[in-house]
């Protein structure tokens, strides 16, 4: 499954709880679920990770249960970047910032 945000491709949403790692090189957002719909609440990208409680020990991660209602809400969006740099990446992260406006990147 994939979710198109501004022009790019997301895969998933998946339930935040069903990840596991590895992950690198991506763009991730956390969204929440309002019936049929997904909005996203934080946005970041990720160099890499092994930990499987990378997003719980997320300091945004409290907010994202505030804004989701519950643990089992929150899903996760990915867009795989394998062969990028940190600036690629953080270029994409700010125009879906500055066009969503994620809650818990305020």
């Amino acid at each position: 499954m994939s979710i198109q945000i501004l022009q790019y491709e997301f895969l998933g949403p998946i339930r935040l709880s069903e990840w596991g790692p590895p992950m690198e090189k991506v763009v991730y957002l956390i969204m929440s679920r309002d019936k049929d719909r997904f909005n996203i609440i934080y946005a970041d990208e990720c160099e890499k990770t092994e930990k499987n409680d990378f997003f719980t020990q997320n300091d945004q991660f409290k907010c994202w249960i505030k804004n989701g209602g519950y643990e089992e809400n929150l899903y996760l969006c990915i867009l795989p970047m394998f062969d990028s740099e940190p600036h690629e990446r953080k270029r994409v992260l700010d125009k879906i910032i500055s066009g969503y406006n994620p809650i818990c990147n305020q």
